[in-house]
């Protein structure tokens, strides 16, 4: 028994970044623990909770509006990653690594939500 979202290879996606962004916010200056740290932490999680709240009991135009939460949620996470780049919190290869997989889920998440009716 499992929940319709669970098998949506956003969420999947979605719930690693929102790990991924938890063990990288442990990487950043204690200084930033109640700023950058928690903002990257909470908009990450916050992709796929946006994803599963939106599926369950939802017509299609408020699953799309869900989605488009989840949509934000990943820029707000990409711009906090160039923010701990640019404050050379995380070396080049990891923003780079991490900024792909934002970029990936974002276009897969704009696909997905075409794809539900009004």
């Amino acid at each position: 028994m499992k929940f319709k979202f669970e098998d949506l290879l956003i969420w999947q996606k979605a719930m690693d970044l929102g790990d991924h962004m938890d063990k990288l916010a442990d990487l950043f200056p204690k200084k930033e623990i109640y700023n950058l740290s928690s903002q990257i932490r909470r908009a990450s999680d916050s992709v796929a909770l946006n994803i599963s709240e939106g599926s369950i009991l939802q017509s299609g135009p408020e699953y799309r509006r869900f989605l488009g939460y989840s949509i934000r949620s990943i820029a707000e996470v990409v711009t906090c990653l160039h923010k701990a780049n640019r404050r050379n919190y995380i070396a080049q290869d990891v923003f780079s690594k991490y900024y792909k997989n934002c970029f990936d889920l974002i276009n897969m998440t704009i696909a997905f939500r075409k794809k539900i009716k009004n």
